[in-house]
């Protein structure tokens, strides 16, 4: 196993992900583990050792490979999805501060990617910070809709997220 089976290894982890078999992805997991031995200061191997082990319902074991890849450096594309996938990680573990400062930064630094947004809404609103999490999740539904009821109904659903809280007097 080299570094240059990582393309092939890639490939038949998001079939395993796809058909969500644990098969494809223990063999896929196991492979990572080994090249990773051999390169471990390689920050896309750490990287997608973290996915194998997330899309395998391992997200407590993917945490370390996904903060070593952040602390190695990635690339935009696989930075993105480590923020995105250490962020949701942290969130379904119940470790929402975590969870909020990672995805904080990855709207931060992908400021168009909706679904970090969502996660970030879905994460602040576990740690009960719900009108941050409505408003983000509003803006990003009246951003992407084509309901036409909704976009009829848009400058006053906006206005009304602006504050959430106001009432007429």
């Amino acid at each position: 196993m080299t570094i240059n089976d990582l393309s092939k290894l890639i490939e038949r982890r998001e079939e395993g992900r796809a058909k969500q078999d644990q098969a494809i992805l223990s063999e896929v997991r196991a492979q990572l583990l080994e090249l990773l031995s051999k390169y471990p200061d390689n920050a896309e191997i750490n990287y997608q050792n973290g996915i194998a082990h997330d899309n395998s319902g391992m997200g407590r074991q993917a945490i370390p490979f996904y903060v070593r890849a952040l602390e190695l450096g990635l690339s935009a594309a696989d930075l993105e999805r480590c923020l995105m996938g250490l962020g949701s990680t942290y969130r379904y573990l119940g470790e929402y501060e975590k969870a909020v400062e990672t995805l904080r930064r990855g709207v931060k630094e992908f400021p168009k990617n909706r679904a970090i947004q969502v996660f970030l809404a879905l994460a602040l609103y576990n740690s009960q910070n719900y009108k941050e999490s409505v408003e983000l999740l509003v803006t990003n539904l009246m951003e992407t809709t084509t309901d036409e009821k909704l976009h009829y109904f848009k400058r006053g659903i906006l206005a009304y997220n602006e504050d959430l809280d106001e009432t007429a007097e």
